[in-house]
Parts: C-alpha cells; structure tokens; sequence
C-alpha cells in the first residue's frame, strides 16, 4: 500500500514544481491557457469513454439493482431464521425446565415407593412365615430364619404402636400370636435341653453346644418375654449348679482316698531327729521318708510338664498314692477346665458382660467353689509338708494365669481365697522348721565330721523352694527363707563348737557349707542370695584350713615369712641378715621332710573329707598357697641360704603329682 504524502509533503512538491515552472518559462499567463487547453482536451476524451462505455454502464447498474434484490431477500430469510431459532431456544428451556421437574418428580416416587415397599414388606405376614413359626421344629433352619423375621416384625410394630400408627392394627393381632408360638416351642426346646443335663453320666457339653447353636432363641425372648427368659436362666443356674456341687463333691472325696495313707506329722520337722520306731517306711502308700519330706525331686514336675496333664481319675487309679499337690492339681485342673467353659457359655448364650456374668457365674459355682475351700482348710489343717503347700500355692498362680488367658476373671476370688487358707499354714509350718532346728541340742548328736543331716534336709528344703519360686517370687518366702538360713548357719556353727581342735571344727564346717552350696547350684540358680552366702562362708573356712593344715609341717616357714617380710619391704637388710641362722634351719628341715610332708598334706586332706572333689579343691589349694609362701620365703634369704633351698622348679614337679582329675 503506497504511503500517503504529509500536507507539508505536498505544499514542499508544489513549491518545487512552481520553482520549475517560473525558471523554464518566462510568461505565466501563456503557460496557464497551454494548461486550460490541455484540460479541455482530457475533457473530451473522457466524455468520449463515456459514451463509449455507456452501454456497460447501464448493465452495471442493472446487475447492482438486482445485487440489491438478493441481498435484501436473503436479509428476509436470515431474519425469518433468527425468529425461529429463537422460538426453538425458548422451547428448549421449557422442555428442560419439564426434564428437571420430572427427574425430581421420579426421584421422589422412587424414594416414596422403597420406604413403602420396605414398609409393606417390613408389615406383611406371609403364609409361609406363619406355616414355619406353627409347624416346623425349632431345630430347622427355617424356623430360625423366620423368628429373625418376626423378632424384626414385632420391634418394628412396638416402635410404631408408640407412634399411634393405624397400620399397626391390621397385623399386631396375627404378630401376637405367632409370638406366643414361638415363645411356646422354644421354652419347651431349651428347658428341655436343661433336664438333659440332669441325665446321669451325661456329657453336658453337648447340649450346651446345641443351645449355644440356636442362641438367638434366647435374645428372641429376652426380647419379648423376660419373665420366659428368667425362667429359663433359673433352671439353668439351678440345675447346672446341683450338678457342679454334686460332681466336684464326689470327685473331691474319691481324690481324699488316694492320698498316701501316712502323711507328715509334727514329728517330722527338719530337726526332728530320725527315730528308729519309725523307720524308714518302705511302703509305697507312704510319704513319711524325711529324703522325701525335704526334697523336692520330680514333685516339681507338676509345674511344668504336669501342669496340664489329664486329671487323675479316682476308679481307674485305685492301687495308686498321691501326694497331696498331685490331688490338689488334679481337683484345681479339673474346676479352671469346668470354670472357664461354663463361664464362655454363660457370658455367649445369656448375653451377659462384666459384674453381671460375674453374678451369673457365682449363681452357678458358688455353691461347689465354698466346698472346695472347705475342703482344702480340712486337708491343709493338719498337714506339715511345706514343700507341698508351696507347691499348691504355685499352682494356683499358673491356673490363675490360665484362666486370664482364656479370658476368664471369675474365679479371682477364689484363687485369693485358697491362697488366704494356704499361706498362714505354710508360714506357721515353715516357722515350726526353723524353731525345731533352734531347740535342737548338739551335745545329743555324734561327733561327726561329715556333714549334719540336718543340713543336708535344709539344703535340699531350701533349693526346693528357691527353685520353686524362682517366676513368682515372694516377699514372705524370702523372709522365711533367710530366717531359716540364719538359724541353719548357727546351728552349724554351735555344732562345730562341740570338736575339740580348731582344724576339726573348720573341717566339719568345710563339709556342711559344702553340702549346702552344692545342693543349691544343682536346683537353682548360680547367683541366689543363699548360694552367695554360703560360698562366701566356704571360701572364708577354706582359706582358714589351708592355713590350718599347712602350720604343722610348713609352718617355721609360714610363720618367718609373715614376721620378716616387713624388714624387706623396707629394705632392712641387716635385720634379715641376723636371721640367717634361723632360715638355714628353716631351709635344712624343709629339704629333709618336704616330700613326706606333702603325702601327709595329701593324706590327711582326702580322708578328711567325703567328697572328693571338695577333698581335692582344698588340696590345690593348700599347694597353692604353699607355692605362695615358699616363693615369698625364698626372697627374704640370704645367698648362703638361698644356695642350700631346694629349687622351685623341684618342687613345683613334685607338686604337680597330686594333681587332681576330678
């Protein structure tokens, strides 16, 4: 597109071309009419185009009047279009405006149809919910599915009869009735599964297992009858409660009959002296043997591997003693099995959580639950077996842990109200042991060395019962044990004292702490308090023996030893050269007897005690110590004296021989 000039442009070419004009010609008035001349000429020639032209421009203003006639007829048509396409937009919103109406309209019915259709159904009875409920057997599927039905049906009445609904009046009538049926057959059903129990030698879990089946019965009167339903709960407490007292009273006095028939008496305290009357009874139906009395052997078996055995069963088991922690487990086992199941049956079937099953189940087992407490304070009035006691008292820690993990409390209580009955007997027992080893005289018994019966039966006692109590500890427990074991420790003592020589009685006390600690790191553990006591005891009489021992054949040596040395940590030569004479004594006597002297060492030690390898610690340990004196005797002597010692390396060889293999 050209550009178009400024008006400055312009006037600028005009004035140049006036400039042109004026310098090419000298007469202006010439020059304008040579310009008229040639405009006239243009003039003409255009007029002449024109006629020329004249018919093309006539068809040209046809064509554009007929352009005109198009235009203004497609003008029409395109206005006539607008109005109908806007009569269609307006029909469009109506229609939509109509859908919307219609879709909400729909809605509603749709709603209003299922909650009536739901209501209708919820409402109707049919014939073959009526023929079910009269005719079929409460035990068929059908009739169970059909009273969920009508348990629906009659809580959706009794919620609309509150609301003053009339609909409820064409169907309450029929409902009612068919409630009373229903009530009726499952009444009888159940309390007829109730009397089965009453049956002798029935096994009541298999219809508890037919009524936890149909439940629902239950909660269907519950529901509506509760009357029915407390009916029904009383015959069952009182029916399973005579058969519970009945079968565990039985069962509590055929157990008494297996018991060994000669028990443990006041006479059979750990310092009560084994009496020759009484002996050492060889028949199996007694408990009486003080090794037995004291030691727990495999009794503690019945915490582990026994603790769930089968119960004893008193008919088959007739020639067969029983200790009294076996019968207890055996009544206990057979009570937590019977606890618990009727406990999950109650709370399952009755519906019942918390005090409430709690009240239940002491409705059922109260009664047969006070029998046995009353049992067990007859059974434990007289009994001095401690070792059983604790025993039974651990028992019931184990079947108390049983039953919180099949998750039943109920029977708490009662585990706390065996406990009350054992505990104050076990303590009183346990004290009667500990005062009978307090009056016992040392002056009665033999001088011997070897270790006291008494602390033989205490050892075993106490490992017994450390052993025991080693997952439940208790405060009482260790009271009573370290009570005991202060007594144990000065009735040893009292009995060393009766030995005329300090090496006897520290040989006696070497023997009996011996026994002790022996005993108590073969059933318990290494690190007890009791095996911490009387190891700390041995090592303070062994090391006093060796130096007992050691004195009448090296003591010249043991005892210059301890008196010069202190000349040698001060470096006093002078002083240890004045006891020159002394040493080559010392060194010429220990040359001539140092090999008799260690067979006697030897000798003497391995008679002394009856156990060998204790025999053979304190050995090596006494050479040992030797060892100790003779190198520190060998620093204090002088050259001379030192030449005529007979070398280490030579009597180390020697000792070397009584080396022990134990």
């Amino acid at each position: 597109m050209a550009e178009v000039p400024s008006p400055q442009m312009t006037e600028q070419l005009d004035n140049e071309e006036v400039r042109e004009i004026l310098k090419n010609t000298t007469d202006l008035r010439q020059y304008s009419r040579q310009i008229e001349k040639e405009f006239k000429e243009v003039e003409n020639k255009s007029i002449e185009d024109y006629i020329a032209e004249s018919q093309n421009i006539a068809n040209l203003h046809n064509q554009i009047n007929d352009c005109d006639d198009v235009l203004e007829r497609m003008e029409n048509m395109l206005m006539s279009f607008q109005s109908v396409l806007n009569n269609i937009s307006t029909e469009i919103t109506q229609l939509q405006r109509k859908s919307v109406s219609m879709s909400l309209q729909l809605t509603n019915r749709q709603s209003v149809k299922a909650q009536l259709s739901q209501f209708i159904e919820d409402m109707a009875v049919s014939e073959e919910m009526i023929n079910i409920i009269m005719e079929t057997p409460v035990t068929e599927r059908d009739f169970s599915t059909q009273l969920n039905v009508l348990n629906h049906k009659l809580s959706l009445v009794k919620e609309l009869s509150f609301n003053e609904s009339k609909s409820t009046s064409d169907v309450s009538d029929v409902l009612q009735k068919l409630r009373l049926k229903a009530m009726a057959k499952i009444r009888s059903y159940l309390l007829e599964q109730i009397y089965k129990f009453r049956k002798p030698m029935t096994n009541y879990q298999i219809p508890q297992n037919a009524m936890l089946k149909h439940k629902f019965f239950f909660e269907f009167i519950l529901s509506n009858e509760r009357h029915v339903a407390q009916e029904i709960c009383s015959e069952y407490i009182d029916t399973m409660g005579k058969i519970y007292y009945s079968y565990f009273k039985s069962y509590s006095t055929r157990l008494t009959s297996l018991k060994f028939e000669e028990s443990c008496t006041k006479d059979d305290l750990m310092g009560i002296e084994d009496n020759a009357s009484k002996g050492l009874f060889s028949k199996t139906t007694s408990l009486k043997h003080k090794s037995t009395i004291f030691t727990i052997g495999k009794r503690g078996d019945i915490l582990n591997q026994q603790l769930e055995a089968p119960i004893i069963v008193p008919h088959a088991q007739l020639k067969n003693r029983y200790t009294v922690e076996a019968l207890f487990r055996s009544e206990q086992y057979a009570l937590v099995d019977n606890a618990c199941r009727e406990y999950l049956f109650v709370t399952e079937f009755f519906m019942v959580r918390g005090t409430q099953a709690q009240d239940l189940f002491n409705q059922i087992m109260g009664k047969t639950l006070t029998l046995m407490i009353k049992n067990l304070e007859t059974s434990i009035h007289d009994c001095f077996d401690t070792i059983a006691m604790f025993l039974c008292i651990h028992l019931i820690f184990r079947y108390q842990l049983m039953c919180h993990k099949r998750c039943v409390p109920a029977l708490d209580k009662y585990w706390d109200s065996l406990q009350a009955v054992i505990w104050p007997r076990l303590e009183l027992v346990f004290r009667l042991n500990i005062q009978s080893i307090h009056d016992c005289d040392p002056t009665k018994f033999n001088k011997e060395l070897g270790p006291h019966y008494i602390t033989r039966r205490y050892a075993e006692f106490s490992a017994a019962i450390v052993g025991i109590s080693e997952h439940f500890p208790n405060e009482l427990v260790s009271r009573l044990l370290l009570e005991l074991q202060n007594e144990v420790e000065c009735f040893i003592l009292r009995m060393a004292a009766i030995f005329p020589t300090r090496k006897d009685q520290l040989i006696y006390l070497i023997n009996n702490y011996d026994l002790v600690l022996g005993v108590l790191m073969e059933h318990t553990r290494d690190n007890s308090k009791e095996a911490e006591a009387f190891r700390e005891q041995l090592n303070s009489r062994s090391a006093e023996y060796v130096e007992e021992i050691l004195a009448p054949h090296f003591g010249g040596i043991i005892q210059f030893v301890k008196e010069c040395e202190h000349f040698f940590e001060k470096e006093q030569m002078d002083e240890l050269r004045k006891q020159e004479r002394r040493s080559l004594a010392l060194v010429a006597s220990f040359s001539a007897n140092w090999k008799k002297s260690l067979e006697e060492l030897n000798r003497e030690v391995l008679l002394s005690f009856p156990s060998l390898l204790t025999g053979s610690q304190l050995l090596q340990l006494a050479l040992a110590s030797l060892v100790q004196y003779y190198h520190r005797f060998h620093k204090l002597l002088t050259p001379n004296a030192r030449a005529q010692l007979t070398n280490i390396h030579v009597v180390m060889v020697e000792i070397k021989k009584y080396k022990s293999n134990y």
